[in-house]
């Protein structure tokens, strides 16, 4: 009794921390943007789409943030808390330092608003109703525990909103829409599971057959640690790098030479075969499970970290990319095909990030660290890195995937090789992707029937 007390008074100091953060962050960058917008601009409308904002960033921390550190707090690699500071250093830091000086103004392209160019208001609502529509079905998805495409979620709420737009203007309907767009987004949901899960399926049995094999004392095994692991770490941390570049890094135009990344990976793959090889050598005198646990999670959290800064590089886009483009027009009164993105916006939405985290985020991480399979740090190490390999190859071949499905498949493919994958919870969460574009769509053309008519 005593102990759970402690407990529920402990998490009442985190809530304080966190919901504190949040207001404060609010309060300080509502009086900051009054500054920033043209003296026009109405009050009121402002302060919706801030709070439409931060509450899409809210719920992306709930259920994307969620779902990437769902393996490794799922493994007991990472405690909830744990992964709470790991995405603050992380996912904030990617947000900030990489997430881009500006932004599109209208995600994808998937839907043309050239219509819109000469009435900026309808922009406005437009951008604000497609927030709108994406953060409540994260909000429901989250709730139910269900892992969600956040990037889906937002194109759903832009076509939503600028198809209701076209057609009570009479300037567009569903031509609008580039279709094609849309099956390509139909055709991620069995190309992005079926690949996750596939390479990590591959991944865990090479790990399971050849290192995870062995008895509980086995001098083999520990010889495994050794000499295979290394080389697994190695390979990893090439991978990656090379996804950092490539996704995390990509906004800050580090214009490095193919010789010089080739050089840099290199390096990077040294320096990392001889960190794990000191680590399994430190490890000896341990038991065999034990020090195979242990060796696997400091791998995890390596896997992790890296992660969550290129998610927080990327995929808080879905969030700041048409907040930043409601703010820039409220600046210059006029709709342009990038906005600029200034640095409060993204401290601000960080802080939304993390809170998303930690006050709805646990079904989730439940959903994907328990549910679909039962994780420890080598299947969760192998499910985090084909989870990254598979985002970094799609990058490089422009193939239309989703990491949040990527990463269910890659569980489900450890699971395989486990013989322990829980098929029957992938029919709501299968569900769940169909519904996501539709769901946020019909939200999105309703805000923005109720957005245009009050304002």
């Amino acid at each position: 009794m005593f102990g759970a007390k402690e407990s529920s008074e402990n998490d009442r100091w985190w809530h304080l921390t966190f919901g504190g953060l949040l207001v404060i962050a609010l309060i300080g960058f509502g009086l900051w943007s009054v500054g920033w917008v043209s003296p026009e601009t109405s009050r009121i409308l402002l302060i919706t789409a801030i709070v439409f904002g931060v509450f899409m960033a809210f719920n992306i921390g709930g259920n994307d943030v969620a779902n990437s550190f769902g393996t490794s707090v799922g493994s007991g690699t990472l405690t909830m808390k744990q992964a709470l500071i790991v995405a603050a250093i992380f996912e904030v830091s990617g947000a900030i330092l990489a997430g881009g000086a500006v932004t599109d103004t209208v995600r994808s392209s998937i839907v043309d608003l050239s219509v819109v160019s000469q009435s900026p208001e309808d922009f406005i609502y437009i951008m604000m109703s497609a927030l709108l529509g994406a953060a409540i079905w994260l909000f429901i998805a989250t709730r139910m525990g269900w892992p969600v495409s956040t990037t889906h979620s937002i194109i759903g709420g832009i076509v939503g909103a600028a198809v209701s737009m076209g057609l009570k203007t009479g300037l567009g309907g569903l031509e609008m829409v580039q279709w094609n767009k849309i099956g390509e987004i139909a055709a991620s949901w069995v190309l992005s599971p079926t690949l996750g899960g596939v390479l990590a399926f591959c991944i865990f049995w090479i790990i399971k057959r050849f290192v995870l094999s062995h008895d509980g004392d086995s001098e083999d095994g520990h010889r495994a640690l050794r000499t295979i692991v290394p080389i697994i770490g190695a390979i990893a941390s090439v991978i990656m790098a090379a996804m950092l570049l490539m996704k995390g890094l990509q906004n800050l135009h580090l214009e490095m030479s193919a010789a010089g990344t080739v050089v840099l990976l290199m390096m990077i793959a040294v320096v990392s075969w001889i960190a794990v090889y000191i680590l399994a050598q430190a490890l000896r005198k341990k038991k065999f499970p034990k020090a195979s646990f242990t060796l696997f999670a400091w791998m995890q959290v390596f896997t992790a970290c890296a992660f969550a800064f290129s998610h927080g590089a990327n995929d808080i886009a879905n969030a700041v990319g048409p907040f930043a483009a409601v703010l820039d027009v409220m600046r210059t009164g006029s709709v342009n095909s990038q906005a600029v993105v200034p640095l409060p916006i993204l401290i601000t939405f960080g802080a939304a990030l993390l809170a998303g985290l930690w006050f709805i985020g646990r079904r989730v991480v439940t959903t994907v660290g328990k549910k679909i399979t039962e994780i420890h740090p080598a299947s969760g190490f192998a499910a985090e890195l084909s989870a990254a390999s598979v985002v970094m190859l799609a990058s490089m071949l422009g193939l239309p995937v989703s990491s949040t499905h990527i990463l269910i498949g890659a569980v489900l493919g450890v699971g395989l090789v486990n013989r322990a994958a829980n098929w029957g919870l992938m029919k709501p969460i299968g569900l769940a992707w169909l519904i996501t574009l539709p769901a946020s769509a019909g939200i999105g053309a309703i805000g923005y029937l109720v957005l245009s008519a009050i304002f």
